[in-house]
Formats: structure tokens, sequence, C-alpha cells
């Protein structure tokens, strides 16, 4: 919508991250070039619309890239927060019974690596439900062993990737499930539609955040909570704006 609107040069998504010294920022014509060949590795790994797919990674830009991905497929997707521990993931997973986990070799938190795919191995197990095949990112900071029946490596799967096709969808087919905490109870799904949750967060960033197409904007949130979920992905790049992640 952007890159035909005329923004395809606009930064996208500036992502800043302290721990790694990294600063590197993303044009909406490559956000959309990555997003489709996202789509088509998904597609290739079966996932089609209506499906779900678990994201369980740090904030990296490949995270926000598999989000999208997601919806360009009409996929249902999940985002779990990066810090939860084995049971907490395999809670969510027997709930929303993902057909491909998307996760990474490593997270960081100030200088210490904590490592996600041995957390997720033990979530597989844990859980009933298991998924046919996970996508992971593997990390310089720490290489994730591979199970090469179900696991598939981003790099190599991005690098022989066809560009998928947006799938249309309905206004209110769900987007995405995203999971209370669970420090009451069994943590509860709460499922967006499309169309309404688009429009709403479009109408805030310009009626309540007062930041039209082309300014940047910044939440301090995490896509694995709602906050950074709407106005780190959904809200700011529908709207135009640069998002900032860090």
């Amino acid at each position: 919508r952007h890159v035909e609107g005329g923004r395809a040069d606009q930064a996208a998504l500036i992502y800043d991250s302290p721990v790694t010294d990294t600063v590197k920022s993303y044009t909406y014509r490559e956000l959309r070039d990555m997003t489709a060949l996202c789509a088509g590795v998904l597609a290739e790994l079966g996932v089609g619309k209506g499906d779900r797919v678990i994201i369980y990674m740090p904030m990296v830009p490949e995270a926000v890239v598999a989000m999208l991905a997601c919806a360009r497929l009409g996929a249902v997707h999940s985002v779990v927060f990066g810090g939860f521990a084995a049971n907490e993931l395999a809670v969510r997973i027997n709930d929303a019974e993902p057909k491909v986990i998307i996760s990474a070799s490593c997270g960081i938190e100030v200088k210490k690596v904590i490592e996600y795919k041995p957390l997720l191995d033990e979530a597989i197990r844990l859980a009933r439900h298991k998924p046919e095949r996970c996508l992971i990112l593997q990390r310089p900071l720490a290489k994730a062993a591979m199970n090469p029946h179900v696991d598939v490596d981003w790099n190599d799967a991005m690098a022989a990737a066809k560009p998928h096709e947006c799938v249309p969808v309905s206004a209110t087919d769900p987007l995405y499930i995203l999971y209370t905490s669970g420090t009451t109870g069994q943590p509860k799904g709460v499922v967006r539609d499309t169309g309404g949750h688009i429009v709403s967060l479009q109408w805030t960033m310009n009626n309540i955040y007062d930041c039209p197409p082309g300014t940047v904007f910044w939440a301090a949130s995490d896509i694995g909570w709602v906050v950074g979920h709407s106005y780190i992905v959904y809200g700011p790049l529908f709207n135009g704006n640069t998002t900032v992640l860090y």
C-alpha cells in the first residue's frame, strides 16, 4: 500500500539495539520484499489462510517480518513474549495449535545471552500439540542445534524463497491471538479481527497521538504485549509512519 502510494523509499522500520550496538533502517520497499519472501517460506512449510503460527522471538526486525508475513498469507499469528519459559510457551502451543513456530537461536538481556532453542524444544516436548515445522533464525551470538526433521534455517529458507502475493481476507477474519499473562489462571487467548483492528489503530495514530504519515513513532514496549504489538507494528506501519524497534 505505501510502496504503491509513494512511500517506497521512506524508512518504515528503524532497528536501534543498544544490547548489540546495532542501528539499521528498512524502507517500506525493503520491508515489503522481506515480508513477501517470508510469506513464501511459510507457504512452502504448509501455512495457509486460517492456520496458526506462533512467533517466539526476541526484539529483532525478523520478528516484525514474521508477523507481517503471517498477515500476508491470511494466517493467524500469536506472538509469545520471549521472556516466557518452556512451560508458559507449551500452554500457548496447546491452545493455539500452530502449524509452524518461528523462533531464534537466542535473545540478549543486557549482556547475558539467553538461548531460545532449548526452551522451544522443551516446550514442544511438554505440549500435547506438536508443530509440523520450526523456522529458526540463527543469530551470531549463539548457534542453535537443529533437528533436520523439524527445524528450518531462516536465512537458508529466505535465500531460496519466492515472494508470495497477499491473500485476501474478510474484515472479520482473525488477524492474531494474544494471550493474557496467566498470573490469575489459565492464559486467555484474545482474538483480534483484521479490519476493525487496523482501522481503529490508524485512527488513533492521527487523532490520539497526532503522528501523521511520515513522522517517527516509538513505543516503549515488546511485541509480545498488546502495546508493542499494536504500536510498534500495525498502527505506525499501516498509517505510513516510521516505527522504532529497540
